[in-house]
């Protein structure tokens, strides 16, 4: 089913209107008018081979496949986690491709200045970077969310024992969201008071906006403070939003 035959699910959070659609996202992008969107914020499967049926039934069956089952300790029950480092030369030309796609779609939709803040991770944000600044994204850097995860840190499987002081890889405590941005028509002064996009607001006069968040262990992945952060200081820089505008999550 697309998702123009889909009903929208709507509703108000913390003051804020949102309207949930279930598709696929290329198609509503394809939907949409340009220089409709004033930001896009996207935590996207950006493996693509954990989200395929062979992949997703191993996952349900707990075992095999590109998904890592953590072990359950200190009555906190982990998510399955995919590793990447399993990926095929073929899997990562996908991934590239899916992404040209997306940045071409995204930056279409984009008003001038208008930011796009794109989760990845260590391993693979290099193939997801290059496809948006091909499209004609600036890199504005990125927000680097400190998190505890269960990925890395193992000794050489099945060799445990006999290299008790090796790491095969660090543990990883970081998680990268890309930050780009739409160039500006003009000037960012300019561009902020016609499009009222192109910066990011300041924590306070006297604090600007930084590129680290520390995140404390959560149970669930969205509940932390990085997406209200996301929400203040990156989609509504200048605290004049119209209602109604639409801004992708």
């Amino acid at each position: 089913m697309s998702w123009t035959n889909q009903k929208a699910v709507s509703g108000s959070l913390e003051g804020v209107q949102y309207s949930l659609r279930s598709g696929d996202c290329l198609t509503w992008m394809d939907a949409q008018r340009e220089h409709s969107v004033e930001a896009i914020v996207t935590d996207p499967p950006y493996g693509l081979k954990e989200y395929t049926s062979e992949e997703k039934y191993k996952l349900r069956n707990g075992r095999g496949g590109v998904w890592r089952i953590p072990p359950s300790f200190d009555g906190c029950e982990r998510s399955p986690v995919p590793r990447f480092t399993v990926l095929t030369e073929q899997d990562r030309d996908r991934l590239t491709s899916f992404f040209s796609s997306f940045a071409k779609r995204a930056f279409r939709l984009l008003v001038p200045g208008g930011h796009l803040f794109i989760a990845s991770n260590p391993l693979l944000s290099h193939l997801v970077y290059l496809p948006l600044a091909e499209a004609g994204f600036e890199k504005r850097g990125e927000v680097i969310r400190l998190v505890q995860t269960l990925r890395g840190g193992d000794r050489p499987k099945n060799a445990h024992e006999e290299f008790p002081d090796v790491t095969v890889m660090p543990r990883s405590c970081w998680e990268p969201w890309g930050l780009f941005r739409k160039p500006c028509e003009g000037r960012v002064q300019n561009n902020l008071r016609k499009w009222k996009t192109g910066g990011l607001r300041r924590i306070s006069r006297e604090v600007p906006f930084a590129d680290v968040i520390p995140s404390p262990p959560i149970q669930s992945h969205y509940n932390h403070d990085g997406w209200y952060i996301v929400w203040r200081y990156v989609i509504d820089p200048t605290k004049r939003m119209k209602p109604g505008r639409p801004v992708i999550v």
